[in-house]
């Protein structure tokens, strides 16, 4: 194995059984999981007000924050599945979580969001392409953040699926995640320690530039995903949990798709 695999150390424990699965409610509209729907023991990792309403994906407001103006017309910008997702810092994201003025969405695989999660986010996991849909009893209108461990790759995947649902006010967090876990910001989770990270570097054709590779752990659904570059090269960051060298893990490219022990895949170019 290279040595940018495995950059942290194992987690420790099992995940709690699960009721309940994410599905689509046609093509237009998906259901989402939350802490109020799935048999697990969530604790938060701070002390915050109750979240009456896990569904929502609103958090309680905390803090007693300064009020600034916040202008998105001045965030960076990516291109995903053909719509343009604005980036928002994560100081930002930060500021409406205090205020109760957003909507999260997780955007990563089950079983990651239930071991450590931004409090009162729900969990919608991005899907190929831009299916998915957008998300049943919620405004079009209303502010949504989406986000994920890459920093966001698989949170801009599930904005533009959003976004072509008719969502109108959707938003990634640039940095993603792992600043928000790593500072200790608000999280409800079931096992707060770090997930284990490798890196699998691939190559296609460049005809496929834009598109994406995908990788998951298919007996959890964990799954990571990474654009395919001008030149035909990807690198897929995974932070998964409970996996190791001879885990089978995944991979989906348009040129090609393969199932490999991670310690395989982390030890050279994948190529097909």
């Amino acid at each position: 194995m290279n040595r940018r695999a495995f950059l942290a150390a194992s987690a420790a424990g099992s995940l709690a059984a699960v009721s309940g699965c994410l599905g689509l409610l046609g093509s237009s509209s998906s259901s989402v999981n939350h802490v109020g729907n799935l048999d697990a023991e969530f604790h938060a990792n701070t002390s915050l007000p109750a979240d009456e309403d896990p569904a929502d994906g609103y958090p309680p407001e905390y803090g007693n924050p300064d009020e600034r103006n916040v202008d998105p017309s001045s965030f960076r910008t990516t291109t995903t599945n053909g719509e343009t997702i604005r980036l928002a810092p994560i100081e930002v994201a930060r500021y409406w979580h205090q205020r109760a003025a957003a909507r999260f969405v997780d955007a990563r695989g089950l079983q990651q969001y239930e071991r450590a999660h931004i409090y009162g986010a729900v969990s919608s996991p991005a899907q190929r392409g831009s299916e998915g849909g957008g998300i049943s009893g919620w405004s079009k209108d209303d502010r949504i953040v989406c986000y994920c461990g890459c920093p966001h790759h698989l949170s801009s995947v599930r904005a533009s699926a959003l976004q072509q649902a008719g969502f109108s006010n959707v938003f990634v967090i640039d940095e993603g995640f792992g600043p928000w876990y790593e500072n200790g910001e608000p999280m409800r989770g079931t096992d707060f320690s770090a997930p284990q990270e490798a890196f699998v570097d691939g190559e296609v054709d460049p005809q496929h530039a834009g598109d994406y590779a995908w990788a998951t752990h298919e007996p959890s659904g964990q799954q990571e995903a990474a654009p395919i570059g001008d030149d035909g090269t990807f690198s897929l960051h995974l932070k998964f949990y409970d996996v190791t060298e001879d885990t089978p893990i995944h991979v989906q490219t348009p040129a090609f798709d393969v199932t490999r022990p991670l310690g395989d895949l982390t030890s050279t170019v994948l190529t097909g």
